[in-house]
């Protein structure tokens, strides 16, 4: 019996290093994980740091149908990161990769490595206008229609490259 297919959204961003580059190969390796495939992405965003220093950051987001679990599909994100070169000095801290799970289709998770949707997705354009540039009639799921949480970004610097 084969585990059940689940659309999942992940948020990807880069600030250090071949930022462009960066998010580029990890858009074409999240659609090699094991039982896996992307299904569509935003186009690329250029952001400005919140709560951060750093270079600006190049954002998007991806379109995942995938068998793997939530905690499974966690695990393959943090060995791409690692892959990336990522550390983790310190909170916040610039990144080769950041690599979230923004959704993962109707479900609401709260353990201690992982929640979803997103904790901050409702407050971060980098996440939320590249998820609604995907699926502009989304719901996040416990917060509804993702458009109606727009207005709270629009003070936020993002333009698409």
């Amino acid at each position: 019996m084969s585990a059940a297919v689940v659309t999942s959204y992940v948020g990807i961003g880069s600030n250090l290093g071949d930022a462009l580059g960066n998010v580029q190969r990890a858009i074409l390796r999240l659609g090699q994980l094991p039982g896996t495939r992307l299904t569509a992405q935003s186009s690329l965003f250029r952001t400005t740091p919140i709560d951060a220093g750093g270079d600006d950051y190049i954002n998007a987001v991806a379109q995942l149908e995938t068998s793997l679990t939530a905690p499974q599909l966690l695990q393959e994100l943090q060995s791409l990161e690692n892959e990336f070169g990522r550390e983790r000095p310190y909170q916040n801290a610039p990144r080769t990769l950041d690599l979230d799970i923004l959704l993962y289709g109707e479900q609401k998770i709260t353990s201690e490595s992982l929640t979803v949707p997103h904790p901050r997705l409702t407050q971060r354009a980098f996440a939320l206008i590249p998820l609604l540039q995907i699926d502009p009639m989304l719901t996040i799921p416990g917060e509804g229609p993702a458009h109606s949480f727009v207005p709270g970004v629009a003070g936020q610097a993002i333009r698409k490259i």
